[in-house]
């Protein structure tokens, strides 16, 4: 697979070059910088920043790439450049590429409803160097509750990422927590999207899409 990479220099740009490395890197961009081997990439990943996103769709069009997009702090625009993207060639996004995360956010949409009764609150733990917050990751976990939940964010040293969901009644506590030991979790998760992506339709999904295709195989 022939790829492209933004922020290919940052720290999550070193962990998929490493997860991608029986592909061909052919394409790089790094603050505006651009190099290039002269073939087109077959996806781009990108996960780097919003600001970045203009550019990254461009190289989509220009080359007819299917795009792998992990970029968090995402508005309502952003997402509308996705889907029209998506209409053309195949985009994959998602606030986390974990498989942890995603199975986790299956399970909470599937029982959501019995969860609409309790309290619930979500915690969660990022580097020091993350600037939004809450996390993407965080508020993909309360949509898939499908209702609010109190959200405590907090920025401590190099934690990759620590989410916590606790729910509790008059009689009981449950919870559910999830802890990314390293980052390179996220960039296999990337490779399986892109993967997925070079063969797909034309359209917008997310990585929770592509584990349910690779449950039918």
């Amino acid at each position: 697979m022939r790829y492209g990479l933004v922020g290919s220099t940052g720290r999550m740009g070193q962990e998929i070059k490493k997860a991608f490395v029986d592909h061909t890197l052919c394409l790089t961009v790094d603050a505006e910088k651009t190099w290039s081997d002269g073939t087109q990439p077959e996806v781009i990943v990108d996960f780097s920043n919003r600001s970045s996103l203009p550019n990254t769709v461009n190289l989509c069009v220009e080359n007819g790439s299917a795009l792998v997009i992990g970029t968090t702090g995402l508005n309502e625009d952003d997402f509308s450049m996705l889907r029209e993207l998506g209409k053309d060639v195949p985009v994959v996004q998602s606030y986390n590429f974990s498989l942890g995360v995603n199975i986790l956010k299956m399970i909470l949409a599937s029982y959501s409803k019995l969860l609409e009764d309790w309290d619930s609150e979500i915690v969660e733990i990022h580097h020091n160097k993350k600037k939004d917050a809450p996390s993407g990751t965080a508020i993909m976990l309360q949509e898939a509750l499908k209702k609010p939940a109190v959200m405590h964010s907090l920025r401590m040293g190099g934690i990759p990422g620590d989410h916590s969901l606790i729910f509790a009644n008059e009689g009981e506590v449950l919870s559910f927590n999830h802890r990314a030991i390293s980052r390179a979790v996220f960039a296999y998760g990337a490779l399986e999207a892109a993967e997925f992506a070079r063969s797909a339709n034309p359209g917008f999904y997310t990585f929770e899409e592509v584990l349910r295709c690779k449950l039918k195989k």
